[in-house]
């Protein structure tokens, strides 16, 4: 198969830059399995939980495992080289890449809406199957911000021809204004929204930054600047501003650094975007081998699926487990080191249970057929997707 691969592979792909996408899809599922936990309640339900409450200082995982940085920087990149190469018009191009988008988050959300009633039927609780719709949910705004991005392109492309590689600082600045109102000494004459401010420009930064370096506008000077610079920022505002240390959301702390994204996670970005810039010669020769070579583009091609599947894969082993009782690592509190060693030893089971889900779910990325018939089941499907997204946020 990886000969096969390796044959069918053109000379000009960039293999850096889909390592670097595949690394960045594998620590999605990866963070959520390790970093997200579940409890079970007396009435038999299961609900959320987060080992960092009890392990701060495990919030370090969460620095290696947030690589969102990564992914809208080789997004950037590669919607660059797409651009280009693009034979219909803009609106066409965008609406191509929307509908690639699109179809896989549909997909899971109907499904879902089906399963719900059913499992419901079959005595699975409804609280279970409320925190299993928020963490099948949960993933999905990053399609949004994503597609909102991508809309951008063209004008990201007019901005790093013009700026070059400081064509992402105002966005950079943007976020630090906003963290300056919201969390400096006029912090509680704030209105609550002003956060909300944060979410374009402190994803669009990175995506910025890729268009940039598909642009030719980011050498490897700019790399070592962006590495040194995230760096030092991101210690910074760790040891005097006193940012919380985890990328991620933890239950019962007041402030969050990914949703909306803060300062400390551009920072963070722009370390990973320098490093990953400045590896991409050394990831090409590593990627030349066909063994090595092959996994990459079989997780390239199951990207959607990974991204909209991986918390079903988890589900679909601790659902069941509950039924049994307290399953070390699955059902049990996330507070106690046994509890992390169990929840490694089934992150092999989460990953068989994603590969035997994604060989049918990958169906949902192929493009959609026409016709009345196929209208007609999309549009049953768009009918269930928002079904689910009502009770999945809690409005129904």
């Amino acid at each position: 198969m990886a000969a096969k691969i390796e044959a069918r592979t053109p000379g000009h792909r960039d293999r850096a830059i889909d390592g670097l996408r595949a690394l960045a899809l594998l620590a999605v599922p990866l963070g959520h399995w390790l970093l997200g936990g579940l409890t079970l309640g007396d009435d038999g339900a299961i609900r959320n939980a987060s080992p960092l409450s009890t392990f701060g200082f495990f919030a370090p995982a969460s620095w290696v495992l947030q690589m969102l940085g990564i992914f809208f920087l080789v997004g950037g990149y590669a919607s660059v080289l797409s651009y280009r190469r693009r034979t219909s018009t803009t609106a066409q191009w965008l609406r191509q890449r929307i509908a690639r988008l699109g179809r896989p988050v549909l997909g899971v959300t109907a499904v879902w809406a089906v399963l719900i009633p059913v499992l419901h039927a079959v005595g699975v609780p409804l609280t279970t199957l409320r925190t299993g719709s928020t963490l099948v949910i949960q993933p999905l705004w990053f399609v949004g911000v994503y597609t909102v991005v991508t809309a951008l392109t063209p004008f990201c492309i007019r901005a790093a021809r013009r700026l070059g590689a400081w064509a992402a600082a105002p966005l950079l600045l943007s976020v630090a204004i906003v963290d300056v109102l919201r969390y400096g000494p006029y912090a509680d004459a704030m209105p609550s929204w002003l956060s909300m401010l944060n979410i374009l420009p402190g994803w669009l930064f990175a995506y910025q930054l890729g268009v940039s370096w598909g642009e030719g506008r980011i050498s490897k000077r700019h790399a070592r600047g962006l590495l040194v610079g995230g760096a030092a920022l991101f210690a910074l505002l760790l040891a005097l501003f006193h940012y919380p240390a985890s990328m991620v959301g933890v239950p019962g702390e007041a402030r969050t650094n990914s949703h909306p994204p803060s300062l400390l996670v551009l920072a963070l970005a722009m370390a990973q975007s320098g490093a990953a810039i400045l590896l991409r010669d050394r990831i090409s020769r590593l990627l030349a081998r066909p063994a090595l070579w092959a996994p990459v583009v079989v997780i390239n091609l199951s990207a959607m699926t990974i991204l909209c599947w991986h918390q079903t894969a988890m589900l679909a082993a601790a659902v069941p487990a509950s039924f049994a009782g307290a399953v070390p690592g699955l059902t049990t509190a996330p507070d106690t080191l046994g509890w992390v060693l169990a929840r490694i030893t089934w992150l092999p089971l989460f990953a068989v249970l994603l590969v035997v889900i994604g060989r049918y779910a990958r169906a949902f990325e192929s493009p959609w057929r026409t016709g009345g018939t196929a209208s007609a089941r999309r549009a049953l499907a768009g009918l269930l997707a928002a079904g689910f997204a009502v009770f999945a946020l809690g409005l129904a």
